[in-house]
């Protein structure tokens, strides 16, 4: 298992303009010794090709790999709007889009399936898989519903990525671990998520993703919550 920190959990600083995209790299080499990064796509100040090759550049000159772009809105976008986030992963070389579905409450599940339908074709013409990631209240809140959608999209193209702890009680998320292509925690709940991912995912050999609910995490919580990571898969080996 290789560790990678989502932009999205530092969203509130980025936001405010007291850390850039491009900082956000250094941090998570120079500081936090990541493996990996996953790029919210709503922290690139621009899109056009110069750009992305800089951060594609940066990224591989600090040793990190982008293991994914992360775009909340995917599954709810239009067919232009997902092949632009699409086109945007392979220029970077990121192999993944993780998102979450629609909530229940925003579409039909009719609708979404339409959507899910167009995603997964899209994602083979570009050769991107999508990394689906359960949440409350939308249409992959459990494990369950997550086997739905597979069962029901049928494509190779749609893969999960799950955050373990958001799913409720009854979900066991060992299920699909033969189709998990990332793996999501909270970096403010590292003590109580730590030790179970570890011991239910110990042959899982892609990226786990420190993320923060609220994206509110600080640079010395996501330090925290990696040092924890790392010392629990020592004591594995």
């Amino acid at each position: 298992m290789k560790l990678a920190c989502s932009s999205s959990s530092l969203h509130r600083d980025i936001e405010r303009g007291e850390l850039t995209q491009l900082e956000f790299l250094d941090l998570c080499a120079r500081e936090l010794a990541c493996d990996g990064v996953v790029l919210d796509v709503r922290h690139f100040p621009r899109t056009d090709v110069d750009y992305l090759a800089q951060v594609k550049k940066m990224a591989a000159d600090r040793g990190l790999t982008i293991a994914a772009l992360f775009d909340a809105s995917f599954f709810v976008a239009d067919r232009a709007g997902m092949e632009e986030v699409l086109a945007h992963a392979v220029t970077l070389g990121a192999p993944l889009i993780a998102a979450p579905l629609a909530r229940e409450v925003e579409c039909s599940w009719s609708d979404q399936l339409e959507r899910i339908g167009v995603a997964t074709s899209r994602a083979k013409a570009f050769n991107v898989t999508l990394a689906l990631r359960n949440a409350p209240q939308t249409f992959a809140s459990t494990t369950h519903d997550c086997k739905r959608v597979a069962k029901e999209a049928d494509s190779a193209w749609l893969r999960f990525g799950p955050e373990p702890a958001r799913f409720d009680a009854a979900s066991d998320p060992r299920a699909l671990a033969p189709n998990i292509v990332l793996l999501w925690s909270d970096a403010a709940d590292s003590d109580r998520a730590v030790a179970p991912t570890i011991d239910a995912f110990d042959e899982f050999r892609g990226h786990l993703v420190l993320d923060e609910a609220h994206g509110a995490a600080t640079a010395q919580q996501v330090a925290v919550a990696i040092t924890a990571w790392r010392k629990a898969m020592l004591n594995r080996t």
